[in-house]
């Protein structure tokens, strides 16, 4: 069983941005996460990091989110700056930096939808990839509920499709946690972001925001290639989420350049 942890706890005061920091609206926002037997993460991140895993049905599981989006409002946190808005999805996997023990996301990678891609991936060496994304959304701002959630990448890293359904049926259930928000803090609130740069090393980079306002949702089809490719999800189990939560619109503040720091 996870610990219990209140969000009080975790939020704080949003640091002063400064720099080439970024704010950024993140529309048609949803995390889809799958609960895996923890031994299929092997290998995918350093020793310095630890799987976060979740008890389920007696067995150690990892927790995997894919996180869809469409950035809008996407400028400087600092200056007057151009807007931008673009597609966009995050794979992520929940770690623990054994240095800091930190809870934090272990990033796979994105897939973009934009020319500004070539500023993360050419100049700080991300691991992020071109693609068509798509959003068909439908948003009921009387029920504050999707009647109509699709999402599809064209890419030739991440393919994904996914359609999403919302009712007031729709219940949180979190295995593993004992309670709601523990469960909560653990899935919204990593604020640091570790992954294998394009040249090998390791980076990091860190974000802020408020406390999420996500709902439940579920699964209608699902279909995300890197996890199938990566033998980390299968496509029976791509239909069978873990959670599914959804917000309409957040904002976060991305602290940037990413870093390199030693594994």
């Amino acid at each position: 069983m996870q610990a219990a942890r209140k969000m009080k706890e975790y939020l704080t005061p949003r640091p002063q941005p400064k720099g080439i920091d970024v704010l950024c609206g993140l529309k048609h926002f949803a995390i889809i996460t799958y609960a895996v037997p923890a031994e299929r993460f092997a290998g995918l991140f350093p020793a310095r990091f630890k799987l976060d895993t979740v008890q389920i049905n007696d067995q150690a599981c990892g927790l995997i989110s894919v996180v869809p989006f469409i950035d809008v409002d996407f400028t400087s946190a600092v200056f007057p700056f151009p807007k931008f808005t673009m597609g966009q999805t995050n794979y992520r996997i929940y770690i623990i930096d054994s240095k800091t023990n930190e809870r934090c996301v272990w990033f796979l990678g994105t897939t973009l939808d934009s020319w500004t891609l070539a500023v993360p991936r050419y100049l700080w060496n991300l691991p992020w990839h071109a693609g068509k994304v798509k959003f068909d959304c439908e948003f009921d701002h009387n029920t504050g509920l999707y009647q109509k959630y699709q999402m599809h990448t064209q890419a030739d890293w991440a393919a994904a499709k996914v359609e999403l359904t919302q009712t007031e049926q729709d219940k949180f259930d979190f295995s593993g946690f004992p309670d709601t928000e523990s469960a909560l803090v653990y899935l919204t609130h990593p604020l640091a972001g570790f992954y294998y740069r394009r040249d090998g090393k390791l980076g990091t980079y860190r974000v802020w925001h408020k406390e999420l306002a996500v709902k439940p949702a579920q699964v209608k089809s699902a279909n995300f290639q890197l996890l199938s490719k990566l033998n980390l999800v299968t496509q029976a189990e791509q239909n069978q989420p873990y959670s599914v939560l959804i917000e309409p619109l957040n904002e976060f503040t991305i602290y940037l350049p990413p870093q390199v720091i030693e594994e």
